[in-house]
């Protein structure tokens, strides 16, 4: 089975620790019926449409710091996550370099371009050591011709994109660190976007830090704070989202969850008051 060239391989660009030098394609191989059963939109295809997508999806499994795809090469695969954390950002050197989010278990990126049948506009990098699905751009065409169900998966997907652009949005515009904690971990446990991420998402405070763009200790504070307003809760080995809206609504959901608890009516009627 070949690959193209023209991703699934390291960029010249990648000088950072950690990055990979030996061609990511040499280990791309077909996926096995577990891997396949972790692809979310995979069952509700026909059977016909699930053969064609096992016949040509590629998996590969990607050190730390390792480029899947770099901005300005020909697309020519759409990528998901296994298992692992990926990095979706513009390329460093850019006049104005932006971070677009992380993508984690159960999740899809770069169908925007595969649908121009364009360039990649973004670099999508391991933050770990990750498994990786690949479908062909022309077997992602195949099914937006043929597939009814894969459209519908593909309008919720660029929806909730779209969302989150407007967050990353927000998040430039105001420089608060708790803030991007909370929107940058909605997204990432975001039960469409991300759904196999499960009850516990798996990821380090360095890791968060990358995605976020912070110091692990504001990370550690930011996570400290979103904790003591019961919206998550720290974890060994991640951190458990216990109310998933009100961190996406953070920090209005906080600000109306101290009003609700405070004692004998204080703060009630005060649309302006502080949490």
């Amino acid at each position: 089975m070949s690959v193209p060239d023209a991703t699934l391989t390291p960029d010249a660009r990648a000088t950072s620790p950690g990055a990979a030098s030996p061609c990511v394609q040499d280990r791309a191989r077909a996926a096995t019926p577990r891997e396949l059963a972790a692809i979310p939109w995979l069952a509700a295809l026909l059977p016909t449409e699930r053969q064609q997508v096992a016949n040509g999806l590629l998996v590969t499994e990607v050190e730390g710091g390792e480029l899947l795809c770099c901005s300005g090469r020909s697309a020519a695969y759409w990528f998901g996550v296994i298992d692992g954390l990926l990095k979706l950002s513009e390329p460093a050197g850019t006049a104005r370099h932006h971070d677009f989010g992380g993508v984690a278990p159960g999740g899809w990126c770069g169908e925007e371009t595969l649908l121009r049948r364009g360039p990649y506009r973004h670099d999508l990098r391991a933050l770990r050591r990750s498994k990786v699905a690949a479908l062909p751009l022309e077997d992602f065409h195949a099914l937006l011709a043929g597939s009814l169900a894969f459209n519908q998966y593909l309008l919720h997907q660029m929806n909730e994109r779209m969302t989150q652009i407007s967050t990353v949005r927000e998040m430039e515009r105001r420089s608060d660190p708790d803030l991007r904690v909370a929107r940058h971990l909605a997204a990432l446990s975001h039960p469409r976007l991300h759904p196999g991420v499960g009850d516990l998402l798996r990821i380090t405070q360095q890791e968060l830090g990358q995605l976020v763009g912070l110091s692990r200790q504001r990370v550690n504070e930011a996570l400290g704070r979103l904790e003591t307003s019961r919206i998550i809760q720290v974890a060994y080995g991640g951190v458990q989202v216990v109310n998933w809206q009100r961190l996406q609504q953070y920090p209005d959901a906080s600000s109306a969850l101290a009003t609700d608890q405070a004692p004998n009516g204080v703060g009630s009627g005060c649309s302006g008051g502080q949490a």
